[in-house]
């Protein structure tokens, strides 16, 4: 990590409801919209928040979603299919809160932070699956977000509160400074059999349970998950 990030502006809070996700014949929560008022968050995420798969989103482990504003530009380069207006603000990767100067290299594992009110915790990285394939329009979007490290990263709540546009988000305590999110996914998706950085993710107690289970899954077996079903969509 360069030097550490220790607070930035929440520039924006986002929800949405469940919703027909483009011409895919599936929902997903994934369309959010900015509010401009606090909004309240509790043990499962934001008021007016809504997921359409509760097997694989939300939850205690996946409360509120991060994903960096910083990556935008770089989105807008890399696929320019995608409808322009989808990058031109916060909300294309259905995320709850947008941020300038933090990235996965900045946030660690168990990093814990006060937004507004409330004090959240950050559980793990984000593992894209094929629905952003058809938020971009983008066959392999899943799987490029995958290997750009640009993922974004889920918080549990620990304190319930407030959060507003505008409010700090301030870092209280990083019990994990040797692990940046940044190596979490090298350790996934780069260096995938890398024995000790396994057991080391496997140690990994605010980790979510999840992904301590996946890095013990493979210490055991000695082989790497297939990703088609995430990342993939149905009808290819």
């Amino acid at each position: 990590m360069t030097d550490a990030v220790t607070e930035v502006a929440i520039d924006a809070v986002l929800v949405g409801p469940v919703a027909p996700l483009g011409l895919s014949g599936s929902c997903s929560g994934i369309a959010k919209t900015p509010r401009f008022h606090p909004v309240a968050v509790g043990l499962n995420g934001l008021a007016g928040d809504a997921q359409a798969d509760l097997r694989h989103h939300g939850g205690p482990e996946k409360a509120v979603h991060h994903y960096a504003f910083d990556h935008y530009a770089g989105w807008r380069r890399d696929v320019p299919e995608a409808d322009p207006s989808l990058l031109a603000r916060p909300g294309a990767f259905g995320e709850n809160l947008s941020t300038l100067g933090l990235t996965e290299h900045d946030i660690c594992v168990g990093d814990l932070w006060r937004a507004g009110s409330a004090l959240l915790q950050v559980s793990q990285a984000r593992q894209p699956c094929w629905k952003l394939n058809y938020r971009f329009a983008a066959a392999d979007m899943a799987r490029r977000v995958q290997a750009s490290g640009r993922t974004g990263w889920y918080y549990r709540v620990v304190e319930p509160g407030m959060i507003a546009p505008g409010d700090p988000l301030r870092l209280v305590e990083r019990p994990h400074p040797a692990w940046p999110l940044a190596r979490l996914l090298r350790a996934f998706y780069v260096d995938r059999l890398d024995r000790d950085a396994l057991a080391g993710i496997a140690a990994l107690d605010a980790l979510s349970p999840s992904w301590r289970a996946l890095a013990r899954r493979r210490l055991e077996r000695g082989v790497v998950e297939d990703w088609a079903p995430r990342l993939e969509s149905p009808d290819s």
